[in-house]
C-alpha cells in the first residue's frame, strides 16, 4: 500500500525551475497523484514551511534515499502499489531504474535491493547527518578501530572486494616460469622451417650501437676518401667522422692560394676569415661559455700574441683584434721593424682601435703565466728570421712561460719549430707538420670547390657544420 512508504526519505527532482527537494514522506495520495514531504530541504537549504506537497506532473525524478518503514521489507506476500512516481537507482547499479506504477508490482527483492543503499546514501548527502537517530553517533577519526574502518570501507566501496588482492604479486616467481631460451629456439626453428631468415637469439646477435648524431638509414655506402690530391704529402689525417684529409706540399698550397686570389679571394678576405676562425678556437680553449659570462667579468683571460713582420703575423693580429672585441686582454708583441707589409700595417691600425696592448720588447711581456700564447713568429718562406735576436728571445719567453701555445699557420716539418706548441691551426688543407706542432686543427677560409679543381684537387668539404675541426693521424 502507499502507506508503506510513509516515513521514508526521498529526493524529488522537479527540474531546473523548481529545483530538488528532499524530506520525509508524510502522505501519498493516489487519487490526486500527489506526495507530501515533512521537514523538507530545497537545494540543500531547509525550507521555512514544515511540509511541501508535489504533483506527479511536476516530478521529473524521484529517488528513495532511506526506507524507514520496516513493513515494506518484511511483507513479502502483499503486493504494494504506488502512484505513477519514478524511483531512480544510482547510475551504474544493475537495477538501473525501477518504476512503480499503479498496475505494476514492487516485490520484496526490489525493496531489499533499495534497502542496501541505506548507509551509502546516508554518507553522501548533505542533510544525512541531521536524519540520524538519537542513538546514532558519528565515530571520531582518531578513535576508529580497524573493524569499524573496514566496515566503513565496505559501505563506501561495496562488500564484494576480493581480499586476495592484499597479497603481493610474485613477479620474480612468475618470470621464472618463462623460459626465454626455449621460446627463442622455437621461433628460430619455425622461421628456418618456413624459409624465413632467423633473427637469432640475444646470445647469437649483437645489436648495432649508434651515436645520437648518426644516421641509421644509410642510402648508400659512405666514401671516406673524398679528397684526392695530385701530389699527396707525407702525412694523412682523418676527421672525427673518419673522412681522410691528405696533407699537401707547400708549393701546391701556395699555388692554391694564388688561384683563389685571382678568383677574388684576396689576402684581406683570407686574413679576416683566418682571424675569425682562430679567435673562435682560442675562445673555446680559454673556457668558452663556461668562462665568458656576465658573472665572470672580474676574471678576463689574458692572451699573449707573438707576431712577426709577415702574413702569419698579420693573421695573428687579426685574431687578436677579434679576441679583444670579446673582452679578452690581448698583449701583442711586435718588434719595431723598419719595413713591414701593408697587410700588417692595416691590421695593426685596426687592432689599436680595440684597446689592446702592444709591446715591442720582451721585457714588457708578463712575468707570470698567461692563459694562452698564440705563436705567429714563423714564416713559410723566410727561415732566416729564426736567427734574429728578437725571435730567439720571444721563443725563449714562450717556452718558459708555462702557458699552452697555439701556433697559427705553422710551416712544414722540415723547418723545425722553435716554440713547442700544444695545438696548431692549419688553413684550407694541412701541411705535413712535425710532432712539435702538437694536435693539428683545420679551419675553412672559404676557398671555392672550383679553385681546388683548377689546381687538380678533387675536393669535398670535410667541415660539415663547423669552420674549425680537429685532425687525427691516420
Amino acid at each position: 500500500m502507499a502507506a508503506d512508504w510513509l516515513g521514508s526519505l526521498v529526493s524529488i527532482n522537479c527540474g531546473p525551475t523548481l529545483g530538488v527537494y528532499q524530506g520525509e514522506v508524510s502522505s501519498v495520495d493516489q487519487t490526486s497523484q500527489t506526495i507530501s514531504l515533512r521537514q523538507p530541504f530545497h537545494n540543500g537549504v531547509k525550507c521555512p514551511v514544515p511540509e511541501v506537497t508535489f504533483s506527479a506532473i511536476d516530478i521529473k525524478e524521484l529517488k528513495i534515499l532511506d526506507i524507514r518503514n520496516d513493513n515494506a521489507r518484511t511483507n513479502s506476500a502483499t503486493s504494494t502499489k504506488m502512484s505513477s512516481l519514478s524511483v531512480a537507482v544510482p547510475k551504474g547499479d544493475p537495477r538501473s531504474v525501477e518504476k512503480l506504477n499503479s498496475p505494476q508490482q514492487c516485490s520484496k527483492s526490489h525493496l531489499d535491493a533499495l534497502g542496501q543503499l541505506k548507509e551509502f546514501r546516508r554518507r553522501h548527502n548533505s542533510w544525512s547527518s541531521s536524519s540520524r537517530g538519537a542513538n546514532q553517533v558519528t565515530p571520531k577519526k582518531n578513535g576508529v578501530k580497524n573493524g569499524q574502518m573496514k566496515q566503513r570501507d565496505d559501505e563506501c566501496f561495496g562488500d564484494g572486494v576480493d581480499d586476495g588482492l592484499d597479497t603481493d604479486f610474485d613477479f620474480e616467481g612468475n618470470l621464472a616460469l618463462f623460459d626465454k631460451a626455449a621460446v627463442f629456439s622455437e621461433i628460430d626453428t619455425s622461421e628456418r622451417r618456413n624459409g624465413v631468415r632467423s633473427r637469432g637469439t640475444p646470445q647469437d646477435q649483437t645489436p648495432s650501437r649508434y651515436r645520437h648524431d648518426e644516421n641509421i638509414l644509410e642510402a648508400k655506402p659512405v666514401v671516406y676518401r673524398q679528397i684526392t690530391v695530385p701530389q699527396p704529402g707525407a702525412i694523412e689525417y682523418c676527421t672525427d667522422s673518419g673522412l681522410v684529409v691528405p696533407s699537401i706540399s707547400y708549393e701546391l698550397y701556395k699555388r692554391l692560394l694564388s688561384v683563389a686570389e685571382r678568383h677574388g679571394l684576396t689576402l684581406e678576405r683570407r686574413l679576416e676569415m683566418t682571424g675569425v676562425c682562430a679567435s673562435q678556437m682560442a675562445l673555446t680553449l680559454l673556457g668558452g661559455p663556461n668562462r665568458f659570462t656576465p658573472k665572470n667579468l672580474h676574471q678576463h683571460p689574458t692572451v699573449a700574441l707573438l707576431c712577426g713582420p709577415h702574413v702569419q703575423g698579420a693573421q695573428g693580429i687579426s685574431c687578436g683584434r677579434h679576441l679583444a672585441n670579446h673582452e679578452v686582454e690581448v698583449i701583442l708583441f711586435l718588434p719595431n721593424f723598419v719595413k713591414m707589409l701593408d697587410s700588417v700595417t692595416s691590421e695593426l691600425t685596426l687592432f689599436n682601435k680595440t684597446g689592446g696592448k702592444q709591446v715591442s720588447s720582451i721585457k714588457d711581456l708578463p712575468d707570470t703565466p698567461v692563459d694562452l700564447i698564440i705563436n705567429c713568429l714563423d714564416c713559410h718562406e723566410n727561415t732566416f728570421l729564426m736567427d734574429q735576436p728578437w725571435y730567439r728571445a720571444a721563443a725563449d719567453w714562450s717556452n718558459q712561460n708555462r702557458a699552452p701555445v697555439l701556433s697559427l699557420d705553422p710551416p712544414v716539418s722540415g723547418q723545425g719549430h722553435a716554440v713547442e706548441a700544444k695545438w696548431s691551426l692549419s688553413l684550407c688543407l694541412p701541411l705535413p707538420l712535425a710532432e712539435g706542432a702538437g694536435r693539428v686543427y683545420l679551419c675553412d677560409i672559404g676557398v671555392p670547390r672550383q679553385v681546388f679543381q683548377e689546381v687538380g684537387i678533387k675536393y669535398h668539404s670535410p667541415f660539415g657544420c663547423k669552420f674549425v675541426i680537429p685532425l687525427h693521424s691516420a
